[in-house]
């Protein structure tokens, strides 16, 4: 540790640490515009300059390094002049136009320019210019002529988001910040650059003008799409959510969150919202009161249980779908008699729960990985936040390998790739797994032939300390999954390293938690969606988009006497009976489990929209009509409590660590799977994002789209 003088107070730093840092630890505010805690260091803005005693001139706090006994002072004429030096330059070339900007009441040069800026110029010369920017449909670059050049969307691009889309152009008055040759913004994390730009050079294309920032009351959250469990402030105005920004939890996504989290809520505003319930008579869809709607599927589901039996009775309930709710619907089921429900939509084997799936580690350590083996996972798109911690990895010098099905560019130094048709991934794996028993000298898991990529694989998992194995969605909704993680747990036991499912959904690992899955004798989502159940009901999913069965899914569900369809959207329309509007997350309290097991509630940030309710109200009400006893619940956190693994401390609810195990029996399996794994692209994951206009526009969901097109 190294000691310095600070504005007269003594501070203790690491050797190798900034005065900016000292300063933030003394709880020092320096002005700055291009240094950023998460970013490296530029000194271009030059705001920071603080003055050092025995150093001749004013230096960046950013970028000065603190040595023994070293004096500084952040508040003496000759610190502040130069402040002031500093901000005059940088409001030469500025545009006046404060009154129209995006950023005007959270822009840092307007707050800066309060107190160090002069009250009038001294320039008359006219103000440089600088050609707009259209860089898809996400940012905005209208207004570069505000730019001041600190460069922290360039270093995020390079450092965070792995993909330098933006930079530095030209030289002196000439100079602006630009894409290469007119292309477009495309990262999956694009949408940082606006909370990142401190003067308003880049803003929200689909928030542009739409509020100023002192109008918005803002709302903690969690997002409702990965499993990262994002935490998001919701930004609302007249009971409507605005805009979507990150909130800071260094353990779960730092002071970043992905586009889906920050854009999606374009869809809690559309013109597909279901805002009544509806019966369809006649072939006709018809509005109805909540007593009328409930009562008809509660009389329904009376008539199917007399008529054709309980076990005739199936839910599919979505991932994404609140604790809660999912507590409720798995109740609800078993309380009509039925062990017919699911929410493993897109799995392809449907093995008896073993124990709640998992990360089986943290998401910080994420970070600190030295070695990590990834199977069947597009890491960049199905997690990109995942990915963001990974690239950190790679960047101190992590190694990272990978089994998947074709080469897929994660913006992040893979060094052993293994290529495999995923129907032949456990023999992949196996392979693997024999060259680490080689290497060992121990008995392999199963047959495996060492091939020279398996065998650079294997030596890189027995080197290194920190070390993860981690199966994405691909391997979790394969036919095979029980025979990959039986390998993976082998290669972890080997190597040192953890072994966990990233899980898909916000709630994948909440989904087990409450046993929304088939008990004995019940029939999973495949045998749901096979045709042979009578009255099926869909909590929050849309069979034809979110299950594996895809398109089969209308003529199967056409088939059943009636097909009950819960959803904030206009949706399952083809084939169901009666549709019941239930909130989306910003109208509803609920919690979520993500995918390291952390359990994360949240409240409603504005009313429901119309007549639309709380799926566990809704739930509870119709098992009071159905006449099913426990159903005593007067808010989501009583239900909350009565979740079996949850525990309640004086901090909140949590997980019982003693539920999460990626332990399995399962044997191994080498034959050849039939089909490949069926998983969703990064905009069609969930209802909500497959109605964000501005995210459907980006060249990933364009290119899904096309993908779509051809396996069609």
């Amino acid at each position: 540790m190294i000691e310095i003088e600070l504005d007269g107070k003594k501070v203790e730093v690491a050797e190798g640490s900034t005065v900016m840092h000292a300063a933030e630890k003394a709880g020092t505010y320096i002005p700055h515009f291009c240094y950023h805690k998460k970013l490296s260091i530029a000194a271009s803005c030059r705001m920071c300059l603080v003055d050092i005693e025995k150093a001749p001139k004013p230096m960046p706090a950013c970028a000065t390094t603190v040595a023994p006994g070293m004096v500084v002072h952040t508040q003496s004429d000759k610190a502040i002049k130069a402040q002031q030096s500093v901000m005059e330059f940088l409001l030469i070339n500025h545009p006046l136009d404060c009154p129209i900007c995006d950023q005007g009441g959270e822009c840092q040069l307007q707050d800066l320019a309060v107190g160090y800026g002069g009250t009038k110029s001294r320039y008359e010369e006219e103000k440089r210019v600088v050609v707009p920017k259209d860089v898809g449909p996400l940012i905005s670059m209208q207004e570069m002529s505000r730019c001041i050049h600190c460069t922290r969307c360039v270093r995020f691009g390079q450092e965070m988001a792995g993909v330098m889309e933006l930079g530095m152009s030209h030289r002196g008055e000439h100079a602006e910040i630009e894409t290469f040759v007119g292309q477009t913004v495309d990262s999956e994390l694009s949408g940082n650059l606006i909370d990142l730009c401190p003067v308003g050079a880049i803003t929200s294309k689909p928030f542009r003008y739409s509020a100023r920032t002192w109008e918005l009351s803002r709302r903690k959250s969690v997002s409702p799409h990965d499993s990262t469990g994002a935490n998001l402030i919701v930004q609302v105005k007249n009971s409507k959510v605005l805009r979507v920004v990150p909130f800071e939890n260094e353990a779960v996504n730092e002071c970043w969150i992905a586009d889906r989290d920050r854009f999606s809520y374009e869809a809690l505003n559309s013109d597909e919202r279901l805002t009544a319930p509806m019966l369809k008579q006649g072939g006709e869809w018809k509005a109805v009161d909540w007593q009328t709607a409930l009562g008809y599927v509660a009389n329904g589901l009376k008539q199917v249980r007399s008529e054709h039996g309980a076990a005739s009775i199936g839910l599919l309930a979505s991932p994404h779908s609140t604790l809660e709710e999912l507590h409720l619907a798995t109740a609800l089921v078993k309380g009509l008699g039925s062990a017919n429900i699911d929410s493993r939509l897109r799995n392809a084997e449907f093995t008896a729960p073993e124990g709640v799936r998992y990360l089986g580690t943290s998401i910080a350590s994420l970070s600190e990985l030295q070695r990590v083996l990834v199977i069947g996972s597009n890491l960049r798109k199905d997690h990109p936040l995942f990915a963001q911690r990974i690239r950190q990895a790679a960047r101190k010098g992590g190694v990272v390998s990978s089994l998947q099905d074709q080469d897929q560019d994660w913006a992040l130094p893979v060094t052993h790739k293994l290529m495999a048709d995923a129907t032949v991934w456990v023999q992949a794996l196996a392979d693997v797994a024999a060259a680490i028993a080689a290497e060992k000298g121990v008995q392999a898991p199963a047959t495996g032939s060492v091939s020279a990529i398996a065998k650079d694989i294997a030596q890189s998992m027995l080197s290194g300390e920190r070390k993860a194995v981690l199966l994405g969605n691909a391997a979790a909704h394969h036919a095979r999954a029980s025979s990959l993680l039986a390998l993976a747990n082998w290669i972890g036991e080997q190597t040192g390293a953890s072994v966990g499912y990233l899980t898909e959904a916000a709630n994948t690992v909440g989904a087990q938690l409450a046993g929304a899955t088939p008990s004995s004798g019940g029939l999973n989502t495949a045998q749901i969606l096979g045709g042979s159940l009578k009255a099926v009901i869909l909590l929050n999913n849309e069979p034809e988009f979110d299950s594996a069965v895809g398109a089969r899914a209308r003529d199967a569900l056409t088939q059943a006497d009636m097909v009950v369809s819960l959803n904030p959207f206009k949706a399952n329309m083809e084939f169901a009976d009666v549709l019941l509007p239930i909130a989306p997350f910003t109208e509803t309290s609920g919690s979520f489990v993500n995918a390291e097991g952390r359990l994360q509630s949240f409240h409603a940030v504005v009313k429901p929209l119309g007549e639309t309710r709380p799926a566990w109200k809704v739930l509870r009400v119709l098992a009071n009509l159905l006449d099913i006893a426990g159903f005593e619940f007067e808010s989501s956190q009583d239900v909350l409590r009565a979740v079996p693994g949850v525990q309640t401390t004086p901090q909140g609810a949590v997980v019982a660590a003693d539920r999460l195990s990626n332990a399995t029996r399962a044997t191994i399996d080498l034959s050849a799977a039939h089909g490949k794994p069926v998983t969703a692209s990064i905009y069609q994951l969930d209802g909500l994002v497959r109605r964000a206009s501005s995210l459907q526009l980006t060249a990933d969901a364009k290119l899904s789209g096309k993908a779509q097109e051809v396996l069609a």
